[in-house]
């Protein structure tokens, strides 16, 4: 039996006296798309950043097998990508260099350029459609733009576990499936993608595997149909849904507060 590429146990963070994340297990599976809901001030992202070693945290976390604490940054990195929410990006750089900043945990700063180099930011802006742009400086395009980039940036890593927060939050509709089709690539590939939505529908639609948070502690770890039923929904989120069916899949769809 092959090792899950990420195993977390007994995660627990705690900021300013409080407890944000408590007893968190996760295990990412290759070839898994798992999507992490919750209500705002759940502890999502402070769940992936303590599982990406960004946040000092009690537990463990193995990456295929070992003890993430045990790696270098260099090492943890080619094992493992984050990509952040808000795109931020100070440098007025070209959109092709920054997507190449990817490829940095695979060589030394003094290392040429290889070409599998060449050949994994090529396949990354390809992805995410944002080779017509390589050349523009990245700070003057719009904020979709940028999330793309973003993104891009991160494939060009080629880590096998993607962790990703909020990804299309500033994308448009089409871009939305643009990424998350993009995701779902990267785990049918053999990787393993956890990714913080706030669209219920979509988790539904695209993830093998919901993770639901609440009050830092995980309230359901399942198949979406199980893990975003009309009752969890309801008390956890306090919307009203109404189930939809597309093709095989009952998909939930808020319809009102509670």
């Amino acid at each position: 039996m092959t090792e899950p590429l990420l195993q977390a146990s007994n995660i627990t963070v705690r900021l300013g006296g409080r407890t944000v994340v408590d007893g968190a297990n996760v295990t990412l599976n290759a070839g898994e798309f798992v999507a992490l809901v919750g209500p705002n001030g759940a502890g999502k992202t402070t769940l992936l950043r303590a599982l990406a070693g960004l946040l000092p945290c009690f537990g463990e976390v193995m990456l295929d097998g070992e003890k993430s604490s045990a790696l270098t940054a260099r090492e943890r990195a080619r094992r493992l990508a984050y990509l952040p929410q808000g795109h931020a990006f100070s440098w007025p750089l070209p959109a092709g260099e920054i997507v190449a900043l990817g490829r940095y945990p695979h060589a030394d700063p003094f290392s040429p350029v290889s070409q599998r180099d060449r050949t994994a930011v090529a396949h990354a802006m390809e992805a995410t459609g944002t080779k017509d742009f390589a050349d523009r400086i990245v700070t003057r395009l719009s904020g979709g733009e940028r999330a793309r980039v973003a993104l891009a940036r991160v494939l060009a890593t080629e880590a096998k576990v993607l962790l990703a927060d909020e990804p299309i939050i500033s994308l448009d509709p089409r871009h939305q499936f643009v990424v998350m089709d993009v995701l779902q690539q990267v785990a049918r590939s053999g990787g393993a993608v956890l990714t913080v939505l706030h669209d219920l529908a979509l988790a539904a639609r695209y993830a093998s595997r919901v993770l639901v948070l609440e009050q830092g502690r995980i309230a359901a770890d399942a198949p979406p149909q199980r893990a975003l039923s009309r009752e969890r929904i309801a008390r956890i989120f306090g919307v009203e849904t109404d189930m939809v069916r597309l093709g095989d899949m009952q998909v939930p769809m808020v319809t009102k507060p509670l």
